[in-house]
């Protein structure tokens, strides 16, 4: 572009191409001999220079130092995991109001030796977004890129990363009853790293993965350059839904396709002990759950519970709850052919709103005013660990009850069986790198809550006795996982920077016979590895 067609832009743009261009070739970082003060100042004054023309400082403030006030509140305030409360300390905390910031922070960062972390919610149960082994990082906390547009007229959105689940949910609802959108049902998950992991909710068996339902997307890539879908092109549009985007970029707004939902729908919640033939329920359920009809989604939540009719002693108990686009009576006409066993009547079911479903699978009496999904604060803190699986043939009785006795030594274990079908299993493994669709009975979610920081090393190592325990029971080569469940049991890069092979033993995992596209992808967009984590995506060592 000439000197004379940079007149018609906005100064802003201009102030943009101007950085990029003059930053564009290699850099190194600071010399060693520099102080680490010294070095700060840089970097604030390289930051500080990228958008001097867009920035209106009643806004609040873009940059967070160590010594500023603010820094260890705004740092923790996304900790969901308290595991990390005290972890690593970034040298910087980002909070961008513009585009432009972002660019700003990715070009300073790249010219500084800063890597650089994404967070958006901080519901990432590794807590990639925000901790960091290799010093010295900055954290982009999207917490100000927020904004929703929704457009009923035309059936989508637009949605910063910034945005949570419930934001998002609760601008929908605004507009429209008749719409919804397939996400989790956590309200205060952010949007940017759902959708970018894939992403699923009570819908999905109907209209797929929140990641199936983009339609564009915005991303700042390693040299700081703002694209949309047809400047990225479809590689990377393919690779950042599903594939994880924090080793491609920071994507900073997505465009989503809104769903229809009916007027009202029916949701039951109906739990069975051990005692009231629970293990028998729960293996016909694993027959049945992913060949129900696509409008009702059944997962089943397995827990520790006390016995009341036993003395108090310690039971497993097993909640069967469901989602059914429509009303009772249709609900109960396929719960008795499907599922007579689970003896559903019509005072187990609930008629309500789609968007007070929302509210009850969050947590929420559904008569609460739509303005608790706003809010971001998390609903507990708690020290936790996580896994996954995949079953593909059901687990025989005497399976599930050797599960059972596992469980019963954890009081505040968890598990979150989630049945597949429906639409899951009529797209394409590859149609986007999430690669776990047809020939996946459900999904389960293995979880462990403590309270004390001295208790970690024993409720870990549970876990880990747990997760080998299942693994004759669940998918193999390979025991399939899912990454917005990321566990770093699984592998991890040394240093943050993987070879393919080493990368492997975990992307094969998360991602199947994507990973090596994602590779690929990634030696294009970002051959110098920038954007890298302890399970980010690879690049080839030489053209493949």
């Amino acid at each position: 572009m000439g000197i004379s067609n940079l007149k018609s832009l906005p100064l802003i743009l201009i102030s943009i191409l101007m950085i990029v261009s003059a930053w564009s070739s290699p850099s190194t970082a600071a010399s060693t001999n520099s102080s680490s003060s010294s070095h700060d100042r840089s970097f604030q004054q390289c930051f500080s220079s990228g958008f001097q023309h867009s920035y209106n400082s009643t806004s609040g403030s873009l940059i967070f130092s160590k010594n500023n006030s603010a820094y260890a509140s705004l740092l923790k305030s996304s900790v969901r995991n308290l595991r990390f409360f005290n972890s690593s300390e970034p040298q910087f905390i980002i909070s961008p109001f513009h585009e432009s910031h972002v660019q700003a922070a990715v070009i300073c960062s790249k010219k500084h030796g800063m890597q650089v972390r994404v967070r958006s919610g901080g519901h990432d149960y590794e807590g990639l977004s925000y901790v960091s082994d290799v010093v010295p990082f900055i954290i982009i906390d999207l917490f100000n890129l927020r904004s929703i547009s929704i457009d009923v007229e035309n059936e989508s959105a637009w949605v910063e990363s910034g945005a949570t689940l419930g934001e998002l949910y609760y601008k929908i609802a605004e507009k429209s009853n008749a719409y919804g959108f397939p996400a989790g049902s956590c309200p205060t998950v952010g949007v940017g790293g759902h959708l970018s992991g894939g992403g699923f909710g009570t819908l999905f068996r109907k209209y797929g993965l929140a990641a199936d339902n983009v339609m564009d997307a915005k991303i700042v890539d390693a040299d700081g350059k703002l694209l949309d879908r047809k400047s990225m092109g479809e590689d990377l549009f393919w690779a950042i839904r599903g594939g994880g985007g924090s080793s491609f970029g920071v994507i900073l707004a997505w465009k989503i396709r809104l769903v229809s939902v009916p007027p009202g729908v029916t949701i039951f919640n109906v739990q069975k002990t051990l005692e009231q033939g629970a293990t028998e329920h729960l293996h016909k359920w694993q027959a049945i759950a992913s060949k129900l009809h696509e409008d009702l989604f059944l997962h089943a939540v397995v827990g520790v519970a006390n016995e009341p009719s036993n003395g108090g002693s310690k039971t497993i108990q097993i909640s069967f709850v469901s989602l059914f686009l429509g009303p009772a009576e249709r609900l109960l006409l396929l719960m008795k052919v499907s599922f007579p066993e689970l003896a559903l009547e019509r005072n187990n079911c609930i008629e309500m709103s789609w968007i007070q479903s929302v509210l009850y699978f969050a947590g929420f009496p559904i008569r609460s005013p739509l303005q608790v999904l706003l809010d971001r604060s998390p609903q507990s803190k708690s020290f936790s660990k996580a896994k996954s699986d995949y079953v593909k043939e059901s687990i025989s009785k005497a399976g599930l009850e050797g599960l059972w006795q596992r469980l019963m030594e954890e009081q505040t274990s968890l598990l979150i069986l989630t049945p597949y079908g429906g639409k899951m299993s009529d797209i394409s493994d590859s149609e986007t790198p999430f690669p776990h669709r047809s020939g996946n009975l459900y999904k389960i979610q293995y979880s462990v809550t403590w309270d004390s920081d001295n208790e970690t090393q024993q409720h870990i190592g549970w876990m880990r006795s747990l997760y080998a325990h299942m693994e004759p029971y669940v998918s193999k080569s390979p025991r399939a996982a899912y990454l917005n469940y990321r566990d770093l049991d699984l592998g991890q890069n040394d240093n943050n920077n993987a070879s393919y092979a080493q990368a492997s033993t975990w992307g094969l995992k998360y991602f199947k016979n994507n990973f090596k596209r994602l590779v690929r992808v990634k030696t294009v967009v970002d051959p110098s590895n920038f954007f890298r984590n302890e399970q980010s995506i690879p690049v080839f060592p030489s053209p493949q």
